[in-house]
């Protein structure tokens, strides 16, 4: 028996051993796989060069793209190889061309079962922990393939797991078909998975689709086609799926008991979604959190503040709490600026200077122009007001405001513009008698000092 699995293909190659035809077949595998070499290094130059060359359409290979170019060259050598030996079958042996295709395939579906993986994993957000664990079961599963194909053993192997038989409640399953199913759920899964990454980037890149709607439809029909996957897979196996009706009513049952705000953030979120309430780039207030939208998951909101500190908020907050949604078609807004003059002070040079300040400030406004008010007349000085509009007001206002009491300041400083304090007669009274004081009450200023 053990010569019989050994003269599966290298019984046969130590037979070609010392004859000429050994020295044909090596220099027909070399010189295919320097012309694999060759179009592979062409075909890479390509792709990187498509990459390079910006825009939106060389971007569908960033995902594993590395994973994807070390397939290349065996892929082609697999192909151009497995071409040669059915050429030259008919004339002579080609143990060793058989023999080369082995390592060929299984190092090709290993790095591009690597691409299709790091693209799905990347996408849906795993962590790479799964992402290498998955790899390494990849690779251990292929190798020992090409080791049972290589030693001829493969036969035997199959009909050992077929007889073992076990029984799963009332389905009886065998070690191989059990295997066969878990091999073709892993598999269409994936495959969805993969065929819903694609499905996000086209609807990603669409310029007529509003960016919710866009999230929207993309995790939909990702959903929907892990789902169609696994009902396809079950199918496969020869479970029947009417059974996942039992469990659908023990799912809705859990939901409804113990799974109350998960469920209730995940409706939040597609209703934020939908409706569109919520926007990418929108800044937003939610109680103490304020800052700028960066993520509508379907669970939760991430608002990144302007101190650059994340905050994860449930999207039930965003449907059931007040919202300040600070962002509008109009990107600009209004800010006004109190000020007060003393009475001695010329009133039309104090407007005319705070018009002044106003000039050459980034990010104010010249077109509507801004305005000078006199609002009254107070206790201690005549009360002006400056008014002017702000570009892309959602980002900040307080550093404009900064610059234009800056400027306000220095104006009135070189002009003798008096900004004044404020002023209060304190009269001293005791044992119920009025004490009496000079003609002029003692005149202190308020606030901290007096």
């Amino acid at each position: 028996m053990q010569n019989r699995y050994l003269n599966h293909l290298f019984g046969d190659l130590t037979g070609d051993a010392g004859r000429p035809v050994i020295l044909y077949q090596a220099a027909a595998l070399l010189a295919c796989l320097v012309l694999a070499y060759v179009l592979a290094t062409l075909l890479k130059r390509g792709l990187s060069r498509l990459r390079g060359a910006g825009g939106e359409g060389g971007n569908h290979l960033h995902f594993g793209v590395e994973s994807f170019n070390k397939a290349i060259f065996p892929l082609f050598g697999w192909a151009i190889v497995g071409m040669v030996q059915m050429a030259l079958d008919g004339l002579m042996h080609t143990w060793l061309l058989k023999l080369a295709l082995v390592p060929l395939f299984g190092i090709a579906l290993i790095y591009l079962a690597f691409y299709v993986m790091r693209r799905v994993f990347s996408r849906s957000g795993n962590t790479p922990g799964l992402l290498s664990l998955v790899e390494r079961v990849v690779t251990t599963l292929v190798w020992i393939g090409m080791l049972l194909y290589v030693t001829g053993i493969q036969d035997d192997v199959l009909r050992w797991m077929g007889s073992v038989k076990f029984n799963i409640a009332n389905a009886h399953l065998s070690l191989l078909s059990l295997c066969t199913g878990l091999l073709w759920v892993g598999l269409t899964v994936v495959i969805a998975m993969w065929a819903g990454a694609a499905l996000e980037d086209r609807l990603m890149r669409a310029q007529s689709i509003d960016a919710n709607l866009k999230v929207v439809m993309a995790r939909v029909s990702r959903a929907v086609l892990i789902l169609a996957a696994l009902l396809l897979s079950l199918e496969l196996v020869g479970i029947d799926i009417t059974v996942l009706g039992v469990f659908g009513g023990a799912l809705g049952v859990g939901l409804g008991l113990g799974l109350q705000k998960i469920a209730s953030n995940y409706v939040s979120g597609f209703i934020i979604l939908l409706d569109r309430s919520v926007r990418l780039g929108d800044q937003i207030t939610v109680g103490v959190y304020h800052g700028m939208v960066t993520q509508i998951r379907t669970r939760y909101t991430v608002v990144r503040g302007l101190d650059g500190i994340e905050t994860i908020i449930p999207n039930e907050k965003l449907v059931a709490d007040a919202v300040q949604n600070h962002s509008s078609y109009l990107t600009r807004g209004v800010a006004k600026l109190p000020v007060q003059i003393a009475y001695h002070n010329d009133v039309e040079l104090a407007m005319s200077l705070l018009l002044r300040a106003t000039q050459d400030v980034p990010r104010l406004l010249t077109e509507p122009e801004p305005a000078v008010y006199l609002l009254g007349f107070g206790a201690d000085g005549i009360n002006l007001e400056l008014a002017f509009w702000i570009e892309d007001a959602a980002l900040g206002t307080s550093l404009v405001r900064s610059t234009v009491n800056q400027a306000i300041w220095r104006l009135f400083q070189a002009h003798g513009i008096e900004i004044p304090t404020g002023q209060r007669d304190v009269r001293f009274v005791g044992e119920g008698l009025l004490l009496k004081t000079p003609a002029h009450a003692a005149t202190v200023p308020s606030g901290p000092a007096a």
